[in-house]
């Protein structure tokens, strides 16, 4: 049974959340003291941290980067903010996902199966034209330099990956992006594209994926 240990400081929140989390098989374990909370959340051993960004005492994220200096135990941040900044600083700091409030139980329940899924081998890095890929993380390198991807963008990057030289169509691509809590349009799929296009070309891809008109996208 795996451990999920919450960090949040609202009690009714991570009741609930522990109540959800033990219904649905797991162990789960909250603080209800902050203070000196990386002891107690490394002594408790959990499989995978859920934690709030806005948390007495300490910045959830400075806690998250924290943590990240002594254990890869897998983190999903649960917030209540939106903005994509929040999002790609928790991943830069080492989040393995993030999750805004008010989420839907069943995808957050997905989000940590997926997670736990990952992390229960060691970090899967594959590599991509000379840049190693890290899911666990979410982040490109090419060894001097780390390129933190949002999480659409990863999932966007890692279908294509997978299917690298073949057609992915957009309805591929936004079926592989449903069960995300950030709603994605048509619209949405071309910025996110578009985004992904210029981080390659950061790191040296140029003209990375190809369009192929009312087909889709291939990435070379």
């Amino acid at each position: 049974m795996s451990k999920i240990f919450i960090v949040e400081d609202d009690r009714s929140i991570r009741e609930e959340l522990a109540e959800l989390l033990r219904n649905s098989g797991y162990d789960a374990e909250y603080l209800t003291d902050f203070s000196n909370s990386k002891a107690k959340i490394l002594s408790a051993k959990p499989d995978l941290i859920l934690m709030d960004i806005n948390i007495p005492d300490l910045n959830g994220e400075q806690l998250l980067k924290e943590i990240r200096s002594e254990t890869d135990t897998p983190v999903i941040m649960v917030t209540s903010r939106t903005s994509e900044t929040d999002e790609v600083l928790s991943m830069s700091y080492g989040a393995d996902d993030y999750i805004t409030k008010p989420y839907n139980p069943t995808i957050l329940l997905l989000r940590i199966s997926a997670v736990l899924k990952r992390s229960a081998g060691s970090a899967t890095v594959q590599s991509y034209n000379g840049l190693q890929v890290n899911d666990a993380k979410g982040c490109l390198t090419d060894g001097s330099r780390e390129l933190i991807l949002t999480k659409n963008e990863m999932i966007i990057f890692r279908f294509m990956l997978d299917r690298r030289g073949s057609i992915v169509t957009r309805d591929e691509l936004m079926t592989a992006l449903w069960d995300n809590d950030e709603f994605v349009n048509d619209n949405a799929l071309t910025v996110n594209i578009s985004r992904l296009r210029s981080k390659l070309a950061d790191l040296g891809c140029e003209d990375a994926i190809e369009t192929r008109k009312k087909q889709g996208y291939i990435l070379r």
